[in-house]
């Protein structure tokens, strides 16, 4: 498939009440077809991994469009310095989560890109900054916890930015690392329980909300039964 040929088959799929319904979550309409994700990984595996059609598609400027390049990108061939250009595109939260879950961090620069971002004051990049951990806290089940303890000053940091796709995004890295293991439970809480000392709404809300889901019955019974299959494992594979 080419640019040509993806456009045409958006255009045919475009939904002007989904591209209305977008737009009051401010997603631009006049760079939307209003095509739904399903029909985007479908489009996107028929396409492939191709590098020069992302960029095409990503220059097209449509918000679906876009978010093909994320899928068909070869994560593999995306450089820093695309990363740092497409970021600076980010213009709503669906564009830049996309991306983030689709692509970015399945880049070998990824971790680096979290601290990078995390200091930059555009919404959307600092979003992406975020939007990476939850997402890594998911995804990267090789990597250690102090791989995520190093995320927590950051998350502290940024608790005070009341900014809503700002603040939602750190809440959101915070309870994905909560819910990683038992042991980053416990210490994304106690995190959260130092933002809840600061003296800001966005703070506030942010501690509030993961300490809601980290201490609930749900979260606590899944992360033990995951702490039970691994002791098991462990014993398991000592045995002679």
């Amino acid at each position: 498939m080419g640019l040509e040929e993806i456009i045409e088959e958006l255009n045919l799929l475009s939904n002007h009440e989904d591209a209305e319904g977008m737009a009051r979550f401010g997603i631009r309409p006049e760079k939307v077809f209003g095509v739904r994700i399903p029909e985007l990984r479908r489009i996107a595996k028929e396409a492939g991994k191709d590098h020069g059609l992302a960029n095409d598609l990503w220059q097209a400027g449509y918000q679906e469009s876009m978010i093909l390049a994320c899928m068909i990108e070869d994560p593999g061939a995306v450089t820093e310095e695309q990363m740092d250009s497409w970021v600076l595109e980010f213009d709503t939260w669906a564009l830049c989560d996309q991306c983030c879950m689709k692509l970015f961090h399945k880049t070998p620069f990824a971790y680096k890109k979290v601290f990078e971002w995390s200091m930059r004051e555009e919404e959307f990049v600092k979003r992406a900054a975020f939007t990476l951990i939850a997402v890594l806290a998911v995804h990267d089940k090789k990597a250690s916890d102090d791989d995520f303890e190093q995320f927590f000053p950051l998350i502290i940091r940024e608790s005070t930015d009341n900014r809503i796709y700002v603040k939602k995004a750190v809440n959101w890295a915070l309870r994905q690392i909560g819910k990683r293991n038992i042991n980053l439970n416990k210490k994304a809480i106690l995190i959260a329980e130092e933002i809840q000392k600061i003296d800001s709404n966005s703070a506030n809300w942010i501690a509030k909300d993961a300490i809601r889901e980290l201490k609930s019955d749900k979260i606590q019974e899944r992360l033990s039964t995951m702490k039970n299959r691994v002791q098991s494992h462990e014993i398991e594979n000592k045995k002679p």
